[in-house]
Order: C-alpha cells, then sequence, then structure tokens
C-alpha cells in the first residue's frame, strides 16, 4: 500500500510557501516571528473619518492605496461571535423610550441601551439593562438563541467556505473568530452585574460557558468541515487601564476549561491535524498580568492590539516573551501630537520590534478623531520608511 500524500491545497495541507499569495507568505512569516523582515502594513480600525473627510480625505480611494496597507493575509470567519454572543435569531432592535436628545433603545443582543438620538455609533454607549439576571432569564431571554443547529446560521454556509477554500489555496491564514468568555458573559449580565454573580450565582455562570462551548464548538464543526482552521481569535477584553477585570483564579475556574476544551474539540477535527493552532488574544488595557496565564493555560500565540494608553510597552512585552507576537503598540497620543514627535516615537520603536519579528504596528485602538489626517499620513510615511527599508 503506497503512503497517502495529503494534498498541498491549503485545506488538506499547506500550500508551498512559494505558490502562496505574496501577503498571506509575509502574514505567516509574521505569526512565525521571522526576525527582520518588512512589517506587515495594516490598521486596526478608525474612529476618525467623518473628521477626515472635513480634513480632505479622498473618497472612493481604497484605503489599500491611499495608506499603503498590504492586501489581506487571512480571511476571517465570523458567525460565532464577536463583541456579543452570536445569537439566533437575535433580538428585536427597537426604541423602548424618547429622552428628548437620547432614546433608549433595545439592541440586537438584548441589552437598553442609551443613545444620542440620530447617533448609535462612534462613541462608548451607556448600558441601562441586560437580559440574564438569574438560571430564569438565562432560558427565558437567551438560551434557545445559541443552537448550533439552527438552520438560519447556515443559509450561506455553502458560499461562504467557498470562498474560503479559495483563500486557503492561496496560502492565506484561515482565522475563526469566537467571541471570548469575559466578553460574552458581560454581553449578558453585564460588567457591574457580572462581578457579582461570579461570587452570588457561580452556577449561572457554569450554565451560560456551557452554552456559550456548546454553540461555538458546533459553528466551528460547521466550519471544520470544509477548511482546516489556522488561527483562533479571542475577543475578550479581560483587561482595563489597571490589569485584568477578573482575578486569576476566576479565569482559570470559569473560562479555561471552556477554552481547552473547545481548543481540543477544534485540534481533533482538523482536516490537516499537522497545521499549528495559532491562538490570538483580543483585549485592551493593562494585559500585561494575564499574557503569561493565557500563554501557559491555552498556548497564546498572539496579543493584540497592545494599548500603549494602558501601560503597555510592545518592546517591553517583546523582551519577556520571546515567543509571542504583538500586534498594535502605536500610542494613539502621540499621534495627536506633534510629527516631529510621531518621528522620534517611530525611531524608537519600529528598528528594534522589526528586528525581533512577529510584530505588526498598528495604533493601539481605534485611530481617534484627535489625529489629524496630516498626521496620520505622516505617521504612514515614517511607519512603512522604518519597517520596509533593507537592514543595513
Amino acid at each position: 500500500m503506497s503512503d497517502f500524500v495529503s494534498i498541498p491545497d491549503g485545506v488538506h495541507a499547506l500550500v508551498p510557501y512559494d505558490q502562496m499569495a505574496e501577503p498571506a507568505r509575509k502574514l505567516r512569516d509574521t505569526y512565525a516571528r521571522k526576525p527582520g523582515i518588512p512589517l506587515f502594513k495594516r490598521e486596526f480600525g478608525f474612529y476618525c473619518l467623518e473628521r477626515w473627510k472635513e480634513q480632505g480625505l479622498p473618497q472612493g480611494v481604497p484605503f489599500e492605496s491611499l495608506f499603503d496597507y498590504d492586501p489581506p493575509g487571512n480571511l476571517m470567519l465570523n458567525h460565532a461571535g464577536g463583541c456579543e454572543a452570536a445569537f439566533s435569531p437575535e433580538f428585536e432592535v427597537k426604541i423602548l423610550e424618547d429622552r428628548g436628545e437620547h432614546e433608549v433603545v433595545q439592541d440586537f443582543s438584548g441589552r437598553h441601551v442609551l443613545y444620542f438620538k440620530g447617533r448609535r455609533d462612534g462613541f462608548m454607549p451607556t448600558y441601562l439593562d441586560h437580559p440574564v439576571k438569574d438560571l430564569r432569564t438565562f432560558e427565558k431571554n437567551v438560551h434557545w438563541r445559541m443552537d448550533p443547529n439552527s438552520p438560519e446560521r447556515y443559509t450561506d454556509l455553502d458560499q461562504r467556505m467557498a470562498l474560503a477554500k479559495e483563500k486557503a489555496a492561496r496560502g492565506l491564514i484561515i482565522t475563526q473568530n469566537v467571541v471570548g468568555g469575559y466578553m460574552y458573559l458581560r454581553s449578558l449580565i453585564g460588567p457591574e452585574g457580572l462581578l457579582y454573580t461570579f461570587y452570588d450565582q457561580p452556577e449561572l455562570i457554569e450554565t451560560c460557558m456551557q452554552a456559550w462551548l456548546t454553540l461555538t464548538d458546533g459553528i466551528i464543526a460547521r466550519h471544520q468541515r470544509f477548511v482546516t482552521i489556522d488561527e483562533l481569535l479571542l475577543d475578550e477584553d479581560i483587561s482595563y487601564k489597571s490589569g485584568p477585570l477578573i482575578s486569576p483564579r476566576f479565569i482559570k475556574r470559569f473560562l479555561f476549561p471552556h477554552y481547552q476544551q473547545l481548543i481540543a474539540n477544534l485540534k481533533a477535527r482538523q482536516i490537516d491535524r499537522t497545521r499549528h493552532l495559532y491562538i490570538q488574544l483580543d483585549t485592551d488595557g493593562y494585559a500585561v498580568p494575564v499574557i503569561p496565564l493565557y500563554m501557559e493555560g491555552i498556548g497564546m500565540d498572539i496579543f493584540s492590539p497592545c494599548e500603549v494608553a494602558s501601560g503597555c510597552d510592545a518592546i517591553e512585552i517583546g523582551r519577556l516573551y520571546p515567543e509571542l507576537a504583538i500586534f498594535g503598540g502605536i500610542d494613539k497620543r502621540v499621534l495627536a501630537g506633534p510629527q516631529a514627535g510621531i518621528g522620534a516615537y517611530l525611531e524608537r520603536l519600529i528598528p528594534p520590534m522589526r528586528r525581533r519579528g512577529g510584530f505588526i504596528p498598528t495604533c493601539d485602538h481605534g485611530v481617534p478623531e484627535e489625529v489629524t489626517l496630516e498626521n496620520y499620513l505622516y505617521y504612514r510615511k515614517r511607519c512603512i520608511e522604518l519597517g520596509s527599508k533593507e537592514e543595513a
């Protein structure tokens, strides 16, 4: 009997490196922390576009051209939540109360939110109420929306998976995005109520997390019938400006067992079982205390967005954890300041991080409107120069 040979189609086996699309090679080299390579060029997000329009932002020009970003090196598989649970059906979005200049709205996750009338994006909303108070309200309001077999979840599955296989055949990283356990619980119960619930109703937390695992695992299993997953991205936001929002003990007790089971299930189902599964943790705030926790507990490979405004220092984190890829790390406050300061800041940061490898510079959260278009263009010019020129 001849030995089985995996087909290098990006699903059964990786495409040969020299046959990958250039952005895929570049991003895979970044994930592998290859030192000295040109830095991958992209941005985390924007909160400044309306202000930039007033400052002359060209309309109809792709940002890849305008800001010299690389084409995508990965494809994101969604449908397993982001900042909220993946409900199906979602709650009806409706106005609950008119408060003059403001209105109270039930959003798609069942939260009651205070918005400016006529503006629901681009600022931090005020949450007034959340759909889960106890086991009864979890069952009544939420649990039935978390059936992984709901047919409406998969109406466009064939089209989405055809695209995923096409991208995998070009070497792109196939990323499965997932709402992290803390972010999910917070969207159900609320940030303050959740902290009490860990103590007062641990059985509710366990029930919610088991439902999270069942749903998330079921959705990913559907995707894995078609593709091999390269990366699991957890939208977690477990930190704030001074450190983690819950204790390491609670992270280990309530979150990690479900993460570990999900990752074990995912790896066991992979079409290409030789493939390394990258684990990326997305959390704002001062995340330094949780980095070793997530590296040891679930094998985290990538940390983002490295929020400098909360005290995260990409150079120092990179020194402490040489096996960790780091995305983010550009201080939005510096970008809002004088251009001379921007240049000096980048000259301190970019060369050592490029020599280290595994770094993608982006604003440490969405670019705020305090950053002018002129400053951002200057930042992009210097960042590209420092991140692309040949090493001496």
